[in-house]
Order: structure tokens, then sequence, then C-alpha cells
């Protein structure tokens, strides 16, 4: 267990250091219960297998001191075929660096390693990186599942070294030689080199920041582990489903630790749920002042690039050039991830008081119990290869999926995607992807309007159908499922599980909502607000319940596209549109109040509804000085003496740390429209997992995908953000039948109409069933 204590790197000795953009929340040091919790937590963690094995860590490092050498001959061996003299021959060197979650020290068993080469200004990627050394390692009989993806947005070179798995990225100095002392965090190396050097760069450069930004790097380490870990079990660990990935809760962590510098793990978890409960998002989460630096490379910057305006939970990445890594968050997911830090706040109040331990803290999410309607995706494709390259493009529109039926129902519709596929081993090339539907809490249930994602869909399949790959048998189907109706494959061991006998968390709090809302269902229904406060938490079982109750309405309603663009062509003409279908249709009856086409609901997230135009505030400002700073006060906050760590007082400093500069602005739905539509949409190549791996269209992708693929190199070197594709394991899927498509899903129960107009958007699933082939 590290010590408590803030070691100054510069010189070693004990004393205090501030990191980061403000002065700490607490300089308390632990207790003796702080003690005892973290050891119970570290114990936790080594019983749910999240360290390696000692044998397993030599392994690695035999392999990484094995690469190294490879790669030191390698330069060799092109700096003599380029007729170079022997003398610069003997001194052209290649230096092999690791980053993510290795070098961070949180990599679990059978991670695999995200490595780079760094080569001299003399050996190409295109013909020494993928040509010679790609021919070198494949006559390894050590190497195995040899995959290069040179066309990626960053390349990479993916293989297994004597079973350990290898994502090696390659990164062109401009340096003759290569020192073996290189220092791959100076701005300096960034001269004369490429975009592709620069996005490759950027995540050994991100990751060795982190570690210098905080005050404990094994407290640090610990809690990490545990935040990863619990982002798993709790279904919001993934960047390409819009929640957040290995890059994403690394920053978040350091900044806790850097708010409570001499915290044990146990508080550090403790603080991390309290803090961003509070958190008012989009206020960005940053580790150090932004730098513009001088060689002109564009950085997060909300003045300057519009793009930057409309993230809704920025987390920016703290080396030159710094971007925000959390671009892929949607209204839906971020609601998603505020609620499970609301639960963990709960719990880790309650261990306070005895009432929970760890293993509570750590209940899995459970998705396929936790909705009553779903729409599920699924995909299929007529041989291996072709499925893995047809996954990776249909994971990357994923995404635009969910932001377009929260633009199309103006944010009334919650979309909650599952992170990851699912297979059926009866039938191989198909695999299958979830998604939850609920109305979002809060929203008026009123007699008359209707929201129709039909066209939504039909949008979204002839966008994936525009892949330049596409080749036949590569299908798409997306259709409505009930809970009831969820196919078997998706559940450990094939089974169903039955009713849990063992009281969770969450079930215990779902029969408290249903107490409380008993009271309040009134108020509920008639659109008044629902409860505040502690249930926040508490509400999404009971709107899902209200949403099934209620949405059985009768009654047909023409509907138009919400968006008022053009119907991509292979869309359901408006006539069908407003027919009654005797098919499954999703028919949503909310209020829509004063809400127009042109204009997007105000309240996409609690967090946004103080917001103010970020770019008029910077504009005040002016240009840059050549740093981005955030004005917080160096006051306020508890003082060095002050050990109490009361929650008012926490409360108060967390107030003072988002009182900055950085205030929020809001995207209407046209613009990001605009936004989207300017990205040219690439596909993804499998990569580590701190580095994006995007590739063309052209590209092959890999069939050995990454867990969790996170956009730090991606955004290095971008003018602004846009979506990306990632690439996740292989699996298969499980088509309804047809008689589940025949059952209506769903109509809210009748309220006083509302004499005002009311646009109308209303889903269809009479055409989604269809497989669809290549758009033309």
């Amino acid at each position: 267990m590290g010590s408590p204590g803030l070691i100054n790197r510069n010189n070693g000795h004990h004393q205090q250091q501030r990191l980061g953009i403000t002065e700490p929340i607490s300089l308390g040091g632990p207790t003796d219960y702080d003690v005892t919790k973290t050891r119970e937590l570290e114990k936790f963690l080594q019983d749910a297998g999240l360290y390696e094995s000692q044998e397993e860590a030599v392994s690695r490092e035999e392999v990484l001191g094995r690469l190294d050498q490879i790669v030191k001959n390698w330069v060799k061996v092109i700096s003599r075929a380029k007729g170079l003299n022997e003398q610069l021959v003997q001194e052209a060197n290649a230096k092999i660096f690791t980053f993510g979650s290795y070098r961070l020290g949180v990599h679990g068993p059978g991670a695999d390693i995200d490595t780079l080469c760094v080569g001299p200004r003399h050996a190409t990627r295109e013909e020494d990186f993928f040509g010679e050394l790609y021919r070198m390692l494949s006559e390894m009989p050590e190497v195995t599942e040899l995959r290069p993806v040179p066309d990626a947005h960053v390349p990479v070179m993916n293989f297994k070294f004597k079973g350990v798995s290898i994502d090696l990225l390659y990164a062109k100095l401009s340096l003759w030689v290569i020192p073996e002392d290189l220092d791959v965090s100076q701005d300096s190396i960034l001269q004369n080199t490429d975009e592709q050097t620069v996005r490759s760069l950027n995540g050994c450069r991100v990751t060795d920041q982190i570690l210098r930004l905080v005050p404990n790097i094994q407290n640090f380490r610990t809690t990490l582990r545990c935040m990863r870990f619990w982002a798993k079990r709790r279904g919001v660990y993934s960047n390409v489903s819009g929640f957040l990935g290995g890059i994403n809760w690394a920053l978040l962590v350091a900044r806790i630790c850097q708010l409570f510098p001499n915290a044990l793990p146990n508080m550090l978890v403790s603080r991390f749920f309290r803090v961003y409960t509070q958190w008012r998002w989009p206020n960005p989460v940053m580790l150090s002042t932004i730098e513009e630096g001088s060689l002109g490379l564009p950085v997060w910057d909300p003045r300057r690039n519009p793009k930057d305006r409309y993230h809704l939970m920025p987390i920016i990445t703290p080396a030159y050039p710094s971007m925000n890594s959390s671009y892929n968050v949607s209204s839906s997911t971020l609601h998603i991830m505020t609620e499970e830090f609301q639960r963990g706040n709960e719990i880790c109040e309650a261990m306070e008081a005895s009432k929970a331990e760890w293993d509570t803290l750590f209940e899995p999410f459970s998705f396929f119990e936790a909705y009553k309607n779903y729409l599920q995706i699924d995909i299929s494709a007529d041989n291996e290869d072709d499925l893995r390259q047809w996954k990776g493009w249909v994971e990357s529109r994923l995404r635009q999926l969910t932001l377009k039926i929260e633009r199309h129902t103006y944010n009334m519709l919650q979309c909650h995607p599952h992170p990851g596929d699912f297979s059926d081993k009866s039938r191989p090339l198909h695999c299958s992807y979830f998604m939850g539907l609920q109305r979002k809490q809060g929203v008026p249930v009123n007699e008359g309007e209707q929201f129709d994602i039909r066209i939504t869909v039909e949008e979204f399949k002839n966008s994936v159908n525009l892949y330049t790959l596409w080749k036949p048998g590569m299908e798409i189907r997306v259709t409505h499922v009930k809970k009831r109706n969820i196919p078997i494959f998706v559940f450990p061991s094939g089974v169903r599980p039955c009713r849990p006998l063992k009281a969770t968390w969450d079930s215990k709090r779902n029969s408290e909502a249903k107490v409380a809302n008993n009271s309040s269902a009134d108020k509920l229904s008639e659109g008044k607000g629902v409860p505040d406060g502690s249930d926040e938490g508490k509400k999404r079982k009971q709107i899902d319940d209200d949403t099934e109750n209620n949405l059985r309405n009768p009654k047909c309603f023409a509907a138009m596209p919400p968006s008022g663009g053009d119907v991509h062509e292979g869309s359901p003409p408006a006539g069908n549109v407003s027919s009654c279908s005797t098919q499954s249709d999703l028919v949503i009856t909310n209020s829509l109040g004063e809400l127009k086409g042109e204009k997007a609901d105000n309240n996409e997230t609690e967090s946004v509804n103080d917001s103010q135009n970020l770019a008029g505030t910077y504009a005040q400002n002016g240009k840059l000085d050549g740093i981005l700073r955030c004005n917080l006060p160096g006051k306020g906050l508890l003082s060095n003496n002050d050990t109490s760590g009361s929650k008012e007082a926490e409360k108060l400093a967390i107030d003072k740390i988002m009182s900055g500069p950085y205030v929020a602005h809001q995207a209407l739905p046209q613009e990001l429209d605009e936004l989207e539509d300017d990205f040219v949409y690439t596909n993804q190549g499998k990569g580590s997992e701190w580095a994006e791996k995007g590739s063309p269209v052209e590209s092959s992708l890999s069939n050995t995908a990454a867990e969790q693929t996170n956009d730090i190199a991606a955004v290095a070197c971008g003018n602004g953000p846009g979506p990306s594709a990632y690439l996740y394991p292989n699996g298969g899927l499980e088509e309804l039948e047809p008689a589940e498509l025949m059952a209506p899903l769903f109509g809210f129960s009748s309220s006083p109409p509302v004499a005002q107009p009311k646009p109308l958007i209303r889903l269809n699933f009479t055409s989604l069933g269809k497989a669809a082939g290549k758009s033309t």
C-alpha cells in the first residue's frame, strides 16, 4: 500500500505539493477506518481475479524485451538496405514503449499490451514497418494471429507473441538516431511529424502525464482498478456505446486523487462518487491547464472549435495537444452514468454506517431485468472475415442510433445501449446488440402525442448499408423485443434466470421506490414533476413500469420526420406512416409542450439546466495567451488543517471548483446534425485500449478486438470530435419469431389533452424485421 504522504518527484523529499488546477479539497490523512476498509477492498479485488500472477507478469516482461530486440534488429536491417554506411547502421536504433492499462499498472490477467515502436526518420511506416517488420514477424513461430491494419486512423499491427496479445503502433520521428533515454513526453518530439505519428504518440504521452499528476501512484492504481471493475460490473465501461473507457476512468480517478492527495483508496472511492454525483456537467474535468503549445496543433478550445461547445461530459487529456476524451457520451448515457454515480454514493454512505459491504457496490447491473422494452439489432454475414468487417462498421454506427432517437423524440425517449454484443452458438456468423428503452423520467404523459422512431431506425439502417465494403450476405435487422421474449443466448449458460433469491441493493431500492412513488403517482401522471434528491436513482424501474402500463394508445396519427430532413432512400413513405400497423408498434405518448421542430429539449440533463453559452464566456477573454487557464478561486476550500471532511464543506469546495469560466453550452438538434454530417465516418481497426484505431472503409479489421477502444489518439490531431467506429468480439444472433412482431409494444393511458400543436413521432416495426441488403 502506498504511503499517504505526498512526494515531490523533483527532489524526493516529503512535502505538500499541489497537483491540479485547484487547491485540494482536503489534505486529511487516513483514519483507522480507512486503513481497514482499504485492506478489505484490496482483498476483494484480489479475490475477484483482477491481478495477474507473478508467472504471467514475468512472461509479459520477457515478451516486451524480445519485442524490443526485434525492432532494434529491424531498424538495422532496413538501414543497411537503404545504403547507409556501417557506422550509421550500428547507430540506428528503435525503441518500444508501453502505454494504457499496462503502463499504468492496472491491467488484469490476459489483457493485451499497448505498445509503441519509435523509429528514426528513414524508417517509413508503409514500406518498412508494415513491410519488412511485418515480414520478419510473420516468419517467427512464436508470433500468431498477425494482422496489420495499415490504413487505420491510427495504424496498428495486432498479434500474439508467445500467447501474449500485442497492439503495436509506430511513430516515425524526425531524428536520425533514436536515443535509448528518449522522453516521449517532451513536446519537441512532435516537431516535423505526421498526424499518424502524433496520434500514435498521444497514448504514451497521456499515460505518462497522468502518472506525473497524481500524488500517490499506488493509491491511484488501487482506486482505478476498483473503478474499472465497478464500471464493467455496472455496464458503463464502453466508449463505443457512449459510456466511458479506460482513459476516461483513469482521468476521473486521477482528479479525485488530486483533490484528496493524502487519502487511501477507501476514501478515494467514496469521494469519487460524492464528487461526480455533485458535478455539474458539462463543466470539464481537467488535471492541468490546457497549453496551446507552439506547434499549431488543435487543442480543446470551445472559443475556437464549435464542436467543443456541445460536449456533454468533457474529460480533457493532460498531454499536448489536449482534447476531450469522452465526446461519445450522449444525453441518455450521461443520465445513466449519473444514476450509477448516485447509487455508488448511496452505497458508500451505507458502508460508512455499517449497512453495506464492498460486494454490494459491485453487484452487476441486470440489464435484461431493468427494462420491459428493448431494441434488438441483429447482424449477419456469409463468412468470418465479412462478419468481422461488418461488425466493426455496425458498431461504429450504433451510437448514431442512440443520438437520433434522442433527437427525434426531443430527448423524451431514453436509450440504454448494452456495452457489447451477444452470440448464439447455434447460429454462427450472427451477433446481436440490445438497447433498453424507456420514457425519460419527468416527461409528462398526455393523450394523443405519439413518438414514432420508425423513420429514425430506417435512417440508421440506410446509413449502415452505405458501407463501402458491403458484400452480399451482410444483413441487419432491427426489431422490438419485450423483456419476457429476450432470447436465452444472452443469459449465462443459456438459462433464463428466475427471480433472484437474494435481495440486491437495486431490488431493495426498487421496492422502496414503489412505496414512495405510490403517493406521487398522480403528480407524475399529470407531469408536475418527479421526486427529487435521493430518489433520483430509484426511478428507472418505476418509469419503465409507467411506460409499459401507459403505452397502449388505440389511436393512430400521421407522423413526419421530426428532423425536417429528407427521408433516405429505403425509408417508408409518409403515407405509410399514417396507417395503423398490425405489427409491433413502438408508440410513446408524451407531452411536447411548446417544443417546435427546430428546437431541442433544453433539459437534456439536469446538469445542463443552469448552463450558459461557453463560446460567449470564452469570447470575453479574447485569444489564448499560450495557456487556457481556469480562473478558479484558491481560497474557500478546506484548509490544510481541516480534516473533518464534512459533506457540507466538501460540497462548497466542489461548487468552487466548478465556478471557473468553463460554463456549459447546449446544442440544438440541427446543429448536432450539421456537426455529425461534417465528419467522414471511418471504419475501425483493432487497437489499444488507449488509442483509437480507425480505418477507412477500404481497410480490413482485426478479429482480436480490445474490450474497449478509447479516443486518445484520434482526437490528438482532429479539428474536433466526431463519431468513430470500434470493434468488439465476434458473436451471433437469435432472430425473433414473426409472432413476436405482431404484439403491440405499448401505449400511454389517457390524460387530459393539451390544446397546443403536438409534433408526432411514432415507431412502426412493420419493415424493421426485414433483412436489409446493400443500399444504393
